[in-house]
């Protein structure tokens, strides 16, 4: 656990002592929607965002239901989702991993429901529609798991796989409710790639759809989205959470720099740790804390052991996320050296840039999907082009040899992200979009 010293509390801004259940709620101008929350894993620590969006819809007054596959399996759970009473708000697929057990579960709801509702349990079995989903009997439990379900006036999914499950789900009369799709980056990248046509239903038939960045709403206007029902709904930070602290290393300290996430392809690491090992053979005195796990974690500590950077570097796995804030303030720049990976997957604007940037952090990052829209070269932080560890050196050479253009930058990375991601104004704007989209359907 982290001690209150470490988090140095009494410079965060009061009302961050205060409950979370007990803040004042903003004003409703609407009757509360039923709302329902699709995602594949949920809690995961890698999408706060999802969590986040769900805690400001229930402080507005909404009842919101997640269904998710599973919970995703990692040692921690985000303390957000117990303080809000979230697992008795979680749904889960709940389908048996034994074929057996699997065929007669759905045997036997085929035998409860199939007299009640014959022409929707049925209909998932449809290979020729559903695939590998309706062989695999995925389809099935989903509809059977919803069939019980009220009307939703609102059916919220996050990720493009998620919210073309859903469209047929809907089409087949499973669940009921307006469609909104939220689109994060994957999703319109290596999606795609391996499926041009996944969204083709969705597109026509979803009602509304936010993808969090202009880049990302560029990409569906391609696919023929059209525009009247495109909206960008960025993610936002709680600024209350992550108060203002510039950066002053003394005499003789490292530049202790910082990246936060999941240890995969689009993440960069890689080039990362070869900016640090240039920058540290130019004679820059820094250390590098990676926080977060992942199937690269061995190929990437065999790199910083061959680079031989090793004594620089410490691996820190999965921390909470009070653990990461405490770890914010103990470094002085944020290194995101984000990337396309090989098989085309991209990020959306990786919401750890937004959390360091809300703390007066000065940023390092690339010019990838939406991450200009967030990061001002020069102004809020420093970018490079994609793999080019030699120009991600360059930025923390200049950061660690001009402190006050450090200071500098983080005022402005602060005041970028109170403009464009706040998380209250975002859920205020996320309440009014569902609020307009349940008053048209009624």
């Amino acid at each position: 656990m982290t001690s209150s010293s470490a988090l140095d509390l009494g410079q965060r801004p009061a009302n961050d002592l205060v409950p979370p259940e007990d803040r004042q709620a903003p004003p409703r101008h609407g009757p509360p929607l039923r709302i329902a929350v699709f995602v594949s894993e949920f809690p995961a620590l890698s999408e706060t965002f999802v969590l986040r969006q769900v805690v400001g819809l229930r402080a507005r007054g909404h009842e919101v239901t997640v269904f998710a596959d599973q919970p995703r399996a990692e040692p921690l759970t985000h303390p957000d989702f117990l303080a809000h009473g979230l697992a008795e708000r979680t749904r889960y697929l709940g389908m048996p991993a034994s074929r057996p057990r699997r065929a007669a579960t759905a045997a036997g709801a085929l035998l409860r429901h199939g007299l009640s509702r014959p022409t929707v349990l049925p209909r998932t079995l449809d290979p020729l529609r559903f695939g590998r989903d309706a062989i695999n009997l995925r389809m099935l439990f989903w509809a059977h798991r919803l069939i019980a379900e009220p009307p939703f006036d609102v059916l919220h999914c996050h990720f493009g796989p998620v919210g073309a499950m859903v469209e047929q789900l809907r089409a087949i009369g499973a669940v009921q409710g307006r469609l909104v799709t939220t689109f994060h980056g994957a999703d319109l990248t290596v999606c795609l790639r391996r499926q041009p046509d996944a969204y083709r239903r969705l597109l026509r038939r979803g009602d509304l759809f936010l993808p969090i960045s202009d880049y990302l709403a560029g990409r569906l206007a391609r696919l023929g989205c059209p525009a009247e029902r495109i909206g960008v709904l960025r993610m936002g930070v709680d600024l209350q959470r992550f108060a203002v602290r510039p950066r002053r290393r003394a005499p003789g300290e490292p530049l202790r720099v910082v990246t936060v996430g999941r240890l995969v392809d689009k993440k960069g690491v890689a080039d990362g740790l070869a900016a640090v090992a240039e920058a540290a053979r130019r004679g820059i005195d820094l250390a590098y804390t990676i926080i977060g796990d992942g199937p690269l974690r061995g190929s990437l500590e065999a790199q910083a052991r061959a680079l031989g950077i090793e004594r620089l570097v410490g691996f820190r796995g999965w921390q909470v996320q009070e653990e990461i804030l405490a770890a914010l303030y103990r470094h002085d720049v944020l290194l995101a050296p984000s990337v396309t990976a090989p098989d085309g997957d991209q990020e959306g604007i990786p919401v750890t840039l937004m959390e360091a940037m809300a703390t007066g952090m000065p940023v390092v990052s690339t010019r990838h999907s939406g991450i200009p829209e967030l990061v001002e070269n020069g102004v809020s932080g420093l970018l490079a082009d994609e793999h080019d560890a030699g120009a991600l050196a360059n930025a923390l050479t200049c950061l660690a040899t001009a402190p006050h253009l450090a200071e500098t930058m983080g005022v402005a990375a602060r005041a970028r992200v109170a403009a464009l991601h706040d998380a209250d104004r975002l859920d205020d704007q996320l309440d009014r979009h569902l609020d307009a989209l349940a008053g048209a359907a009624s």
